[in-house]
């Protein structure tokens, strides 16, 4: 729609002095523009959307990137999120994931369970495979999908 490169830069520029990180960036057909946002740290509050909606309107009001009417929207990424870096996983032991594989792992195809070690390209993963504990090392290569569960 707009120039999206120059107009998600401003915006990425606009929240790393407050440790926030553009999670996804979205024109949607109504002309809203959607900044999914998170902190540095993975966490996300509402308090957090508040400032970063402050802050962003004011700067996309300073700067002629996008012309015309819109409504800004931001929001968390959500608890499911999906993990489109899996270097978001550094530092994160015993985070919760859902994992579809490209080729079955112990005739599963998928698995969900906690990260135990991220390093190397290779994840191991504690899950339960009916009441047994079991661990799974997962070759990123081999992940189709991936994202945060929320264990109930």
């Amino acid at each position: 729609m707009e120039n999206s490169t120059k107009l998600k830069n401003l915006i990425e520029n606009a929240l790393a002095e407050k440790q926030i990180r553009l999670y996804e960036l979205n024109w949607t057909q109504d002309h809203v523009l959607q900044c999914a946002i998170i902190k540095e740290d993975g966490t996300m509050d509402l308090d957090t959307c508040a400032e970063a909606s402050e802050i962003l309107s004011d700067v996309l009001d300073k700067n002629d990137l996008i012309s015309g009417a819109y409504t800004l929207e931001v929001c968390s990424p959500g608890a499911e999120r999906e993990i489109k870096d899996l270097n978001e996983l550094n530092g994160r032991d015993d985070a919760y994931v859902f994992i579809r594989l490209t080729h079955p792992v112990r005739k599963m195809k998928e698995l969900t369970g906690t990260v135990r070690s991220f390093s190397n390209g290779v994840i191991s993963l504690e899950y339960r495979d009916k009441a047994v504990l079991r661990t799974a090392e997962i070759e990123t290569e081999n992940i189709e999908f991936i994202r945060y569960a929320v264990k109930l």
